[in-house]
């Protein structure tokens, strides 16, 4: 196992919210998260103490999950400011797109023009917006598509991290990641930007991991892209500084994990400890899995989860259990659309 790749793709981008339902009613509506792979109670006993709910959110037509979580036992804590390019943390999701054109074209309508422009991004065309709730995202090209269907918008492809010393970070996901390209690194002033970075200087590298044949849901995952941004004229700020996990904005990046063991030891090995770590099987009322996070070095959270069971059609107690799989081939793509039968149709 040890020259097998140990993460397959991202599992999913957590969402910290006030309303668990009007999040979720936004995502599902405007970027095709219509899947609640499951939507729970539990105590977050690991992170914070605290109760609250999560919902998984797919989009099957490829990409990485949305967990939204809102607290239950308090009332979160709004972001303190609005996040520009280069603060420090999860600044943007980048949800992946095979019709950029049409992606765009989608979501000018549906929330009356509140999205950026097109631009040339690093890879491929892309546009910006912001949700709602204060979020910003990137709809960007990607050719890693598990179903073509109806869906203007696919899933998760990565996400837009702030960072204070890029070599510094540029080792840390190379190291988290295995075989990592790096497609884009320019240091200078980008207009395809938002304007929270008019007239500033960045470093700002591209990072893809190519889809594998390792891992159950690598099919459904696909590609992974990160981008770094490094100011490297102001202050940048810790988006989540005086905050807890869980509270409103992007609470972490989850990793998709083949063997925890390993990854464990050749993080630790590198000074990469695990701040957390499950240890064995921990699970909510439908999935289980083991998980663990560990932070980049600015202090971003990354969770890893090493799935064990997962629910398919949870009505009639259909799960898949990964744990009796003693291999790292991809489930059939026909297994994998099977999580899409309880699709929500608003």
């Amino acid at each position: 196992m040890t020259n097998s790749p140990l993460i397959s793709g991202v599992q999913q981008v957590g969402i910290g919210c006030r309303d668990v339902d009007a999040t979720w009613k936004w995502y599902r509506q405007m970027l095709g998260y219509d899947v609640a792979l499951f939507d729970d109670s539990a105590e977050a006993k690991y992170m914070t103490r605290y109760t609250g709910r999560a919902l998984l959110a797919l989009n099957m037509s490829g990409g990485g999950g949305l967990e939204i979580w809102q607290f239950k036992s308090r009332t979160p804590s709004e972001l303190p400011f609005d996040p520009a390019p280069g603060d420090l943390g999860i600044y943007a999701v980048k949800f992946k797109s095979a019709y950029v054109d049409r992606s765009h074209s989608w979501l000018s309508k549906k929330t009356g023009g509140s999205v950026s422009r097109l631009y040339d991004l690093p890879a491929g065309k892309g546009f910006w917006g912001v949700d709602p709730f204060g979020n910003t995202f990137q709809v960007c090209e990607d050719n890693s598509w598990f179903k073509s269907d109806a869906r203007p918008v696919g899933g998760v492809l990565g996400a837009v991290l702030g960072v204070s010393d890029m070599d510094a970070s540029i080792a840390f996901y190379k190291e988290l990641l295995g075989e990592v390209e790096i497609q884009f690194d320019k240091t200078g002033q980008f207009a395809d930007l938002p304007e929270g970075a008019a007239g500033r200087r960045f470093r700002r590298v591209l990072l893809l991991k190519k889809e594998t044949a390792h891992g159950a849901f690598a099919h459904l995952l696909g590609n992974i892209q990160l981008e770094l941004l490094q100011d490297l004229d102001g202050r940048p700020r810790k988006i989540f500084a005086g905050r807890y996990w869980g509270d409103c904005g992007f609470i972490h990046l989850c990793f998709d994990t083949l063997d925890m063991d390993s990854l464990k030891a050749k993080l630790e090995k590198s000074s990469y400890p695990f701040t957390v770590d499950s240890g064995e099987s921990f699970g909510m009322e439908s999935a289980a899995g083991r998980f663990a996070y560990v932070e980049d070095p600015d202090g971003t959270l990354i969770e890893l989860v090493e799935t064990h069971k997962l629910p398919v059609l949870k009505k009639i107690g259909w799960y898949l259990d990964l744990k009796k799989r003693r291999h790292q081939k991809p489930l059939p793509n026909w297994m994998l659309g099977l999580m899409g039968l309880g699709r929500v149709k608003d």
